[in-house]
């Protein structure tokens, strides 16, 4: 079966840290681009990190520069979002997305235009189920 899986969620305090895990099965991670995406209750989705395998850009965003890393564990056919110094405003499901550099048309709209050439896309292959975080005050 073709899918991605989040986990590594979790209530965590603020200041500390957790690791998001997401692992695919049925394609391989290396050969796509990622994006790990969060929604908050009651606010847009956010573009978190973003990274194309193929270029080595990678994107963080303004929120989360200086705090959360994107890497990829190939032989495990995973990828992790770790989070450090976390915020309440870090409280969201997080998910995780996969592109391949070919794709043509992709099923899943991320809700967030990016011009081309951005480490992440408007469109994905694949989207996860998502990975709840509540960073409490």
């Amino acid at each position: 079966q073709v899918q991605l899986v989040e986990s590594g969620g979790g209530l965590v305090q603020t200041g500390g840290s957790l690791r998001l895990s997401c692992a695919a099965s049925g394609f391989t991670l290396d050969d796509y681009a990622i994006g790990w995406f969060r929604q908050a209750p009651d606010k847009e989705r956010e573009g978190v990190s973003c990274n194309r395998n193929n270029t080595g850009s990678t994107y963080y965003s303004d929120s989360v520069k200086g705090r959360f890393t994107i890497s990829r564990d190939n032989a495990k056919n995973t990828v992790y979002l770790h989070m450090n110094s976390l915020k309440p405003e870090d409280t969201a499901v997080y998910y995780c997305a996969a592109r391949h550099p070919l794709t043509a048309s992709s099923t899943y709209y991320s809700g967030i235009y990016y011009p081309r050439g951005h480490p992440c896309h408007s469109f994905y292959d694949y989207w996860g189920q998502g990975t709840r975080v509540t960073v409490s005050s």
